[in-house]
């Protein structure tokens, strides 16, 4: 009789296999390229890798591009899905089609210039669904495992991803919330591994910039910025808007701080961990791009050590800031249903 923990294991590498099989395969039905060659350009690369798109590039060539599809809605035309090679003649250069036109990775309406709803599966969001769905296998093949092996010691997976959950829980949720931890633990959970494997996927070859995105960092504050309102007691609303202990003419302006507060905390976790994940990425491609620019051997080699010895670090920023969103977070959420006593 097979284990419940090997089969999640093996379905876990399986589908690991699949994802990297998808999203290498080359584009068959593409032409050869054009013999033409353009002198390199960092900032288009480097611009190319920050910012979302329609299309996935693995490497130079047809065969290292996957053509992502393209889901989009106007009042006009309702709803059209077609694939995003579309947008590319043989030599990929942009075209229209269809009435519809690709302008800087937007799509508008090309009769009219109208900007169209755009749903379509671009490369952040395809990370993104690979992201969600390596989180669901791997956290429930930890959870399967702790309920087999109640009592005894780790294994697997669970021997690995059990003392991570550990600290998450007794040095960061425990200390800021409190005794009534248990009801937020598993978001905060969730917040956390969400965000560590989204930055340590991001440093894979040819991956997206997932949580360098502003969109995927909003979101996720935004998500804080509920759930510690909603969260919030008496005794929190009353400081925001009737700050006890302050002189009576000063609070006025301590209700205007305040509110202000309530808004920038949300927009500081965005903007963190959106700018540290961007930032080491454009290092990274940086020094990447200089053997290039300057096409010596030299200063490809120098350049590769700095590159290696900067994304290790790069593996402790993915780490700490995923940290740091969580802990903030929790510290949030404590603030908003802490008791006050007065006296």
């Amino acid at each position: 009789m097979k284990k419940p923990f090997l089969t999640s294991k093996t379905a876990f590498f399986a589908l690991l296999a699949v994802a990297f099989f998808t999203l290498s395969i080359p584009n068959f039905a593409a032409e050869s390229d054009s013999t033409q060659t353009k002198p390199f350009d960092a900032n288009e690369v480097i611009i190319h890798h920050v910012l979302d798109d329609h299309v996935w590039h693995f490497w130079d060539g047809h065969y290292g591009t996957l053509y992502l599809p393209v889901i989009v809605y106007s009042s006009e035309r309702g709803v059209d899905i077609f694939s995003s090679h579309r947008f590319y003649d043989e030599h990929h250069h942009v075209v229209e089609y269809n009435g519809y036109k690709l302008e800087h990775n937007h799509i508008y309406l090309a009769d009219s210039g109208k900007a169209v709803l755009d749903l379509s599966i671009t490369k952040n969001v395809a990370m993104l669904l690979i992201n969600a769905t390596l989180l669901v296998v791997v956290l429930v093949s930890v959870a399967r495992a702790y309920k087999k092996n109640a009592g005894k010691a780790p294994s697997g997976l669970q021997s690995f991803f059990e003392p991570i959950i550990l600290f998450v829980r007794d040095e960061v949720v425990k200390p800021n919330i409190g005794h009534h931890y248990e009801k937020y633990l598993p978001y905060l959970l969730t917040l956390f591994f969400f965000i560590l494997f989204g930055n340590l996927l991001g440093l894979l070859p040819g991956a997206g910039n997932l949580t360098g995105n502003i969109a995927v960092t909003a979101v996720l504050a935004i998500f804080t910025f509920l759930i510690t309102n909603f969260s919030g007691n008496a005794a929190y609303w009353g400081h925001i808007f009737w700050t006890p202990g302050v002189p009576l003419p000063l609070r006025p302006i301590i209700m205007l701080v305040e509110v202000v507060g309530i808004f920038t905390k949300p927009i500081s976790l965005t903007v963190r961990l959106f700018v540290a994940i961007t930032a080491g990425h454009i290092v990274l491609l940086s020094l990447i791009s200089l053997a290039f620019i300057f096409q010596s051997i030299a200063v490809g080699a120098v350049s590769s050590l700095i590159v290696l010895f900067i994304n290790l670090i790069e593996l402790l920023v993915a780490g700490i800031q995923a940290y740091v969103f969580t802990l903030f977070t929790a510290l949030y959420i404590g603030m908003a249903t802490e008791e006050h006593d007065h006296h």
